[in-house]
């Protein structure tokens, strides 16, 4: 039987009408959502108001008055397993019969009780951002998940963050030379991704309502409250809001899985920015969280604003404080990259680098470290490689004075 919390929080800020009911418990009760969704406003004409105990009795007696009714045959639309129970779940992934209702953890259990071993993430405030870090289990598991399942959906072409063949540079040649570049930023972009959106894009996908919802289980978390209560920061409506988002099923920064997840599921933002953008000449791209559009001679303000409408209708939210707008005659910077004539890292990064390394070959690169990086030189080599990307030059001399260092 589904689980009353589930629907319960499916149903939270949900306008009490028939058509929202059936769309919010859709992706949870499947092919009962008509059903559910007439009998919760049988039961409750008006938007409900009591204990959360008693919301979810009404809800649990919602769920009892069952009408059978068979599952259809699932119609599978992109090349991924074709799962029709937990069970071929479980086996396709490599697990017991239980482990994957452990790992979805569809109570909420793990939320409530006292952090510990049984926990399946490790979480450390960094700044204002909760990094949730799974265990290596769970870990291993959505890696699966990913090479399984997210990785035969389609991403649209205008995402280039953590899209194979794509990357900073990518995104950044897409907007280099251009008049006007205009860089907008979501906020909470994981954490406005709950297990209901995940269900559905895996529904999409061909899978049955309880394959579903175990998978979306498997890719989401709630931030356990002693871990809430140590978020660092002043009171504010901001780290309201974030606090509110992470005390509910997300997706976790710190998983991997959730950048493939986030992606596929701002598809039709993309889709809708990217016509956006086509209408007035523009050009569009995304990497993660980072909207960014060019051209020529563009209405920005207004590009901005029905750029803002459209993310809101797609459940996402940009911050306008973390707006730019870029003319020619400033630096524009995308993904870190100056994009003013060819995508490259700035002047001063790599004025920067090169010191760095004149200095390890000077003094050793141990007294260099002040990071304590554990793989000192792979991370230079990396920085080389990200400094002298687009630039042969720059490369060649960063090169050479590596290779000074005594290693």
């Amino acid at each position: 039987m589904t689980d009353p919390e589930v629907v319960l929080r499916a149903l939270l800020g949900v306008p009490w009408n028939e058509a929202a009911l059936v769309r919010a418990v859709g992706t949870v009760v499947g092919d009962r959502a008509d059903e559910v969704g007439a009998r919760l406003l049988e039961r409750w004409p008006e938007a409900p108001r009591g204990t959360y105990v008693e919301l979810l009795d009404g809800i649990r007696s919602v769920l009892a008055r069952r009408i059978v009714v068979q599952e259809p045959q699932p119609v599978w639309r992109w090349p991924v397993p074709r799962w029709s129970t937990v069970e071929e779940l479980a086996q396709g992934l490599d697990l017991r019969a239980g482990e994957p209702e452990w790992f979805a953890d569809p109570g909420g259990w793990l939320r409530r009780a006292p952090e510990g071993r049984l926990h399946h993430y490790r979480a450390v405030w960094r700044d204002d951002r909760l990094i949730e870090t799974p265990a290596p289990r769970l870990a291993e598991l959505q890696r699966r998940i990913g090479r399984r399942v997210l990785d035969r959906i389609p991403v649209h072409p205008a995402a280039h963050g953590f899209v194979r063949g794509r990357s900073p540079f990518t995104l950044a040649a897409v907007h280099s030379g251009r008049t006007m570049v205009v860089r907008v930023d979501v906020e909470g972009f994981f954490t406005r991704i709950g297990p209901a959106r995940v269900a559905g894009l895996l529904r999409a996908a061909g899978y049955p309502a309880a394959v579903a919802q175990v998978l979306a289980g498997m890719l989401v978390t709630s931030t356990p409250r002693a871990v809430l209560r140590r978020a660092p920061g002043p009171p504010g409506e901001a780290r309201r809001r974030l606090l509110d988002r992470l005390a509910l099923p997300h997706l976790p920064q710190g998983a991997p899985s959730s950048p493939a997840v986030a992606n596929l599921l701002a598809h039709t933002l993309d889709r809708r920015v990217a016509g956006l953008a086509a209408a007035v000449g523009a050009r569009y791209g995304r990497y993660a969280d980072d909207l960014v559009l060019s051209g020529d001679d563009l209405p920005v303000h207004g590009l901005v604003r029905r750029a803002a409408a459209i993310a809101a209708d797609e459940g996402f939210t940009l911050r306008p404080d973390k707006t730019r707008i870029m003319p020619a005659h400033h630096r524009q910077r995308v993904t870190g990259l100056v994009v003013n004539t060819s995508p490259a890292a700035s002047r001063r990064e790599y004025d920067d680098l090169r010191a760095l390394l004149h200095n390890c070959a000077l003094t050793g690169p141990d007294a260099q470290n002040h990071e304590t990086h554990p793989a000192f030189r792979d991370h230079l080599l990396g920085r080389i490689a990200w400094v002298g990307a687009g630039r042969p030059a720059r490369q060649a001399r960063l090169r050479e004075l590596f290779d000074r260092i005594p290693f």
